[in-house]
């Protein structure tokens, strides 16, 4: 008989009477110390009530070392003349070998890996993923403890921890883990379910688990975050070496051990591009880094020439204007390296074991601006498709920002001051919308108009979206957009609602109209939209310039304009501005826009319109992708006019998230207050920041009950990276900073404010005034 299986007889009083060679493998028992005992004796546990009224079923044997088997059984009956039960056959076979039912076939084929653990963290089943992934048989494994069978690690301590909460607690868990496995030569990520197994009488028999390997996913993950923090960390200036430096910044370690970006002489000057050379290309190596300090690897120094002949992965990236990867053993790889190690032989043994590298063009408006070389060494994948086409988003978003500089150093104000005005600023841990923004310049020869959007982070977790059209083209009305979204951040700073913000707006448009002469007054009108969201109320206050209505889909996709007042353009002086606020879903996607996506010589505006909101309604995978998607559906093949898209999704804080007191004008209770402000830290988990936030309450409470009129209320707002105080009362008067005298006992309550958090300020509100106070959490706390 085979080792996973065996046979036993035992008598009608549970003697066994009959041992074969496969049980003596499976338990360690002889014949000899088997025959004649009970077969009771050699259980670990009772036979489950299921298991005995089916005859079949798995049960625990104790082997004869001490450890637990665990066995899937069958018995037959034996009868004798008389038609009585005089014994049975038992067989039995290691769970998983010769599943016979569906289920059990299931169990052992899963593509990830299973496994079920008794009550003391003790092997009973695994799958056969589960046994690829420990390298070894289920036979081997079954009985014995889980840290038995791993090394001494944290993240093995971390997997038995869990195995013990769930019978402990009785709960399933689920948990995610960056980890290696004893048959796997790199880390994987998995996520694996836990959750207990109970017994036919409700009590917890054991543990059962499934982990799936998420590497493909994690990793996508990471590559999505990289790209990400590229936006934000790549062109903050509009310096072409800054640029290219923070490019090296992104991807040095995290994508590669070793990272350079070349351009052409042309771009670091002011001269247009030459004609393409096919042969030898030469480039100016401005930027490179090196998980090594000093990066000794490099054949080039940063300032010098480099060129590359014409077989070289570089110039053939370059050449076909994609990325291009090359492995180890390829004949242009080898042959790279070759004349890398014979340039620069001071840095052969850094190069040593270099065994992927990928080369990028940075391209943006059509032209080749440079190149960018990743080579891996110490990490042990290679590049492969996907990172291929990473590297082509994160090269492509590079070079427009080196793009960007190069135009600014020929072009000047004119490129700096539309592409500073259209994007937003970043917004780090803004938690009220997630905004995705498209801006399309009229190819007209009239030049580019004066469309543009922003998104302002206000007081209290707030954000404003604004959007807006000069009329005319050309640099005028490039000059005049520049002065009224300065101006709308201005006012948006003074936290005016969106009817009164306009009207201000007004003002200024009708001031600028009148210093310019004559026939230039016309050109000075604009419309704007401008609309604020607040994440606590989930409420949307907008109001209107003579600008296009915002278009609205509810989580539910029904999508429509949202109904309030167009207004009058900014500029016609003396009319009223209307604000109309409504409750929005979280996850409600406004969309504002520009007339130029909807109004056309040859288009129907409603017609547009409509389109507009089928097109909102379509399912896709981010709003980047529903902007493309907006873009194509609704624009004609070539715009006559500029075309602005901004879209936000709304977000809403939790309840949890917001804790407000209401406070009687008493000083004696400042100190209560402080304490309970505390303890609702406490409870948000936000300890580090009870100092600093205990101070700033403890002032802006004193200054309100001293200086300010009932009732008194405080709200404390726990934002994604921020800490947010307020405190309200129905005075008017705004306070502002004094520099007090040496002997002046008091009068430093707000500056102290000031140089505790991140920013403070005062809003006026229909009953009073709100003063406000922003502390920057730690990133443990976030």
């Amino acid at each position: 008989m085979e080792d996973a299986s065996a046979a036993a007889i035992i008598d009608a009083r549970g003697i066994l009477t009959g041992w074969s060679e496969g049980a003596r493998r499976l338990t360690g028992y002889p014949a000899r110390e088997a025959l004649g005992r009970a077969v009771r004796e050699l259980l670990a546990e009772a036979v489950p009530p299921e298991a005995m009224s089916a005859r079949s079923g798995t049960v625990m044997v104790r082997h004869r070392d001490g450890y637990l088997v665990g066995l899937r059984v069958r018995a037959c009956a034996v009868t004798g003349p008389d038609g009585e039960a005089g014994g049975y056959v038992i067989t039995a076979a290691s769970p998983g070998r010769g599943e016979t039912s569906l289920a059990g076939r299931a169990f052992q084929q899963a593509s990830m890996a299973m496994s079920v653990f008794d009550t003391s963290q003790r092997y009973l089943r695994l799958n056969d993923v589960a046994c690829h992934v420990m390298g070894v048989s289920e036979e081997t494994l079954l009985g014995r403890h889980f840290p038995e069978t791993v090394e001494e690690a944290e993240h093995s301590r971390g997997f038995n921890w869990h195995l013990r909460h769930v019978v402990e607690t009785g709960r399933p868990l689920r948990y995610e883990s960056y980890t290696g496995a004893p048959s796997l030569n790199r880390e994987h990520a998995w996520v694996t379910e836990m959750w207990p197994v109970r017994d036919a009488a409700g009590e917890l028999a054991g543990t059962a688990l499934a982990a799936f390997d998420s590497t493909e996913q994690y990793w996508a993950r990471q590559r999505l975050a990289l790209l990400n923090e590229a936006a934000a960390a790549i062109g903050t200036t509009l310096d072409v070496v800054r640029t290219a430096e923070e490019l090296i910044g992104v991807v040095v370690p995290r994508f590669a051990d070793f990272a350079s970006v070349d351009l052409f002489d042309w771009v670091l000057g002011a001269d247009e591009a030459p004609a393409a050379s096919a042969e030898e290309i030469t480039l100016r190596r401005v930027a490179h880094g090196s998980v090594t300090e000093g990066t000794p690897e490099a054949a080039v120094h940063v300032g010098e020439i480099d060129v590359y002949p014409s077989f070289s992965p570089i110039a053939r990236a370059m050449r076909e204007g994609r990325a291009i990867v090359s492995q180890a053993g390829e004949p242009a790889f080898m042959r790279w390296v070759a004349e890398r190690n014979s340039r620069a032989p001071a840095g052969r043994p850094y190069r040593k074991g270099v065994h992927s590298m990928m080369a990028v063009p940075l391209r943006a408006r059509g032209t080749t601006l440079g190149v960018a070389v990743a080579v891996r060494v110490a990490q042990p994948d290679d590049y492969a498709d996907d990172d291929a086409v990473f590297a082509e988003e994160l090269a492509s978003r590079a070079a427009v920002c080196v793009d960007n500089a190069r135009r600014f150093a020929r072009e000047r104000t004119t490129a700096l001051a539309l592409q500073h005005s259209l994007l937003p600023r970043g917004l780090p841990g803004q938690a009220a919308v997630q905004v995705a923004h498209r801006y399309l310049p009229s190819g007209s020869a009239a030049g580019i108009g004066g469309d543009w959007f922003d998104v302002i982070p206000l007081s209290g977790s707030r954000v404003a979206l604004v959007v807006g059209d000069v009329v005319g083209h050309g640099i005028p009305s490039t000059a005049t957009m520049g002065r009224l979204v300065t101006a709308v951040r201005t006012l948006a700073d003074v936290d005016l609602p969106p009817d009164e913000l306009l009207t201000h707006l007004d003002d200024l448009v009708t001031h600028l109209a009148s210093d310019d002469e004559g026939d230039e007054v016309a050109e000075l009108g604009a419309t704007c939209l401008y609309a604020v969201y607040d994440p606590v109320t989930r409420r949307l206050n907008l109001a209107a310039a003579g600008h296009p209505a915002p278009a609205l889909v509810l989580p539910d996709r029904s999508a429509r304009l949202i109904p309030m007042s167009a207004g009058p353009p900014l500029g016609v002086g003396g009319l009223p501005f209307e604000a109309t606020e409504l409750q929005l879903p979280e996850g409600s996607v406004v969309a504002l826009y520009t007339d130029g996506l909807i109004e056309d010589r040859d288009r129907d505006v409603d017609h547009a319109t409509d389109e507009l909101c089928r097109a909102l309604t379509v399912p896709a995978d981010s709003l980047d992708a529903l902007c493309d998607t907006v873009l194509k559906a609704v624009l004609p093949e070539e715009p006559s006019d500029d075309v602005a898209l901004l879209l936000a999704r709304t977000r809403g804080l939790p309840s949890a998230q917001v804790a407000t007191w209401d406070i009687p004008a008493d000083p004696a209770l400042v100190a209560p207050i402080r304490k309970q402000v505390v303890d609702q830290l406490e409870r948000w988990g936000l300890i580090d920041a009870t100092f600093t936030a205990e101070l700033v309450v403890s002032e802006l409470v004193t200054n309100a009950i001293r200086y300010g009129a009932p009732p008194i209320r405080l709200r404390l707002i726990h934002d994604t990276a921020t800490l947010i105080c307020e405190v309200s009362d129905t005075n008017h008067t705004a306070p502002h900073l004094r520099r007090a005298k040496t002997w002046d006992e008091g009068g430093r309550g707000l500056l102290l404010v000031a140089q505790l958090t991140q920013r403070w300020g005062s809003r006026h509100t229909g009953e009073g005034k709100t003063i406000w106070a922003e502390l920057a959490l730690l990133d443990d706390e976030i």
